[in-house]
């Protein structure tokens, strides 16, 4: 399906809305503006197969620039604009770009010499000038929007982002079809599950250079519903946007949810969520407590999958289901078959802990120009088998449990610890607002277990809230398990998303203890 699919029936509803501006886009204008880009993008020579860029923030030109990708047969790559300058050019470069957008307030993750993307031919701004950018709406305003005569799907080709190394692009194939024919694997299987239709009001208040929050504004838009997209994710006024636009469908990750349940009883008591219908969350494991504190709060309207950036397979999961096997991410079986194996690749047994691989009946991805990492994505007896590099197990229901990324699993005495398990007991204490636990390099254990705690406003750090923590914590685990040591931050490395960036956090360890 296809925006312009309903520009006969609806062409003056909204298509997307941006509350911080007041801005909104018709069914109409997404469809003229998205034909006057697709004309340009053919007229300077790109061809279905070749690669497109943006870099932005939550702008309603995104999907403007997305919906001209997808009906012109191009990959388009939402790059994080919260990236360095030396960050951006590697992944414009990497994936092969000949086409870049750029929002004008993105100018600092933009890299200022143009020998540093040497693929680029052409560069587009909005919302601003910038050296050696065309002018966006003049770029549009020039175009006609007389119908093109084929419209094949494009494909969005997006990055890993990120939390355990470098961006990976991971490359899909391509639909075979025209764009307003064919549907696309998101809408095919997300639509019926959640219920999206034309009176679907979506709120968005994730990035829309991720892959969940991007995908999902065009399933939206794909079925004909209205999006709403939040500029930046601020708890209160989630609350607020669901009670003024009536909001149906949601989706969020763990953190957002426990941002707002950190609010007072007073506020969060202020809003009026009735209207919600699905709220689905992902991107990360939630907490048990902090699932079944949503569902107390807002209903049995908590939806969760389980999947990546990959594609490789989805679990899905409801509010019954959650609170009958509290942390498990679902069942397998919609999309993809669950086997849990061990480093040799032989498969383990109900509940017993190993690599998740996902079993398709042809290879989903690859990652782009790295034959190697596909291969090391690839089980090594069935290349359909595929990971992304989660651990877990399975129950005898084929529910399945996540215990942590292997990069994750810390290793002491020679035991498998995995950090999770803390960081779902420390995070709904109320002194702690953000928490990750890593391990750290020890003389004898190999590793040690420590919990790094951004706390909560108005908390002082201490020594005696410290072993608070460490108590708090032995109370609920395994001693073995537990953190050894607490740490103070002012902050933690987080993706917008919410994912936390690990590798960033342990390399200060490792950095000061080797100083």
């Amino acid at each position: 399906m296809f925006p312009g699919n309903f520009v006969a029936a609806t062409p003056d509803k909204p298509a997307i809305i941006r509350p911080a501006t007041g801005e909104q886009l018709t069914y109409r204008q997404l469809d003229e503006r998205s034909l006057r880009l697709a004309r340009y993008l053919r007229e300077v020579g790109m061809r279905p197969g070749d690669h497109l860029a943006m870099v932005a923030g939550n702008d309603l030109r995104m999907l403007e620039v997305y919906w001209a990708a997808l009906r012109s047969g191009l990959y388009i790559t939402a790059v994080n604009w919260h990236l360095t300058a030396a960050e951006t050019a590697y992944v414009v470069d990497d994936c092969g770009a000949s086409v870049l957008v750029v929002s004008a307030d993105a100018a600092a993750a933009l890299p200022g010499d143009p020998a540093d993307l040497p693929r680029v031919r052409r560069r587009l701004v909005f919302g601003g000038a910038l050296a050696g950018y065309d002018d966006y709406e003049q770029v549009l305003a020039a175009q006609t929007v007389e119908p093109l005569e084929s419209q094949p799907r494009g494909q969005d080709m997006l990055y890993s982002s990120g939390t355990t190394g470098r961006p990976k692009g991971i490359k899909p194939r391509l639909p075979v079809g025209e764009v307003h024919e064919t549907t696309d694997p998101y809408t095919a299987v997300f639509a019926p599950m959640y219920g999206f239709d034309s009176d679907t009001v979506y709120l968005c208040p994730a990035p829309l250079y991720h892959a969940a929050p991007l995908r999902f504004c065009g399933t939206i838009n794909s079925v004909g519903g209205t999006v709403i997209v939040m500029d930046r994710f601020e708890p209160a006024e989630a609350l607020d946007l669901i009670q003024t636009y009536k909001v149906t469908h949601s989706q969020w990750v763990p953190t957002m949810f426990v941002r707002m349940l950190k609010l007072p009883k007073e506020v969060r008591d202020r809003y009026d969520v009735s209207s919600l219908q699905v709220a689905v969350h992902a991107a990360a494991p939630c907490p048990p407590d902090v699932k079944r504190a949503m569902i107390e709060w807002w209903g049995p309207v908590i939806q969760e999958y389980y999947a990546s950036t990959e594609g490789s397979g989805v679990t899905f999961i409801d509010s019954a289901q959650a609170l009958a096997h509290p942390g498990s991410v679902g069942r397998d079986g919609v999309l993809g078959i669950v086997h849990i194996c061990d480093e040799d690749g032989r498969e383990l047994p109900v509940g017993q802990i190993g690599t998740v691989y996902w079993e398709r009946d042809e290879l989903p991805f690859e990652y782009h120009n790295d034959p190697a990492k596909t291969a090391s994505a690839q089980h090594p007896d069935h290349p359909t088998w595929t990971t992304s590099g989660d651990i877990g197990y399975i129950d005898d229901e084929r529910f399945l449990y996540l215990t942590d990324r292997a990069a994750f699993t810390i290793i002491s005495g020679g035991v498998n610890i995995y950090p999770q398990e803390m960081e779902n007991v420390l995070t709904l204490h109320p002194k702690v607002y953000d928490v990750a636990v890593i391990g750290v390099p020890d003389e004898e254990m190999g590793e040690q277990v420590k919990a790094v705690v951004q706390l909560a406003d108005g908390v002082t750090k201490s020594a005696d809230l410290a072993r608070e923590l460490l108590d708090y914590v032995r109370d609920r685990v395994a001693h073995y398990k537990a953190p050894r040591s607490v740490d103070f931050a002012d902050d933690l490395p987080r993706t917008p998303t919410g994912k936390l960036v690990k590798h960033q956090l342990r390399a200060r360890y490792v950095t000061s203890l080797r100083n």
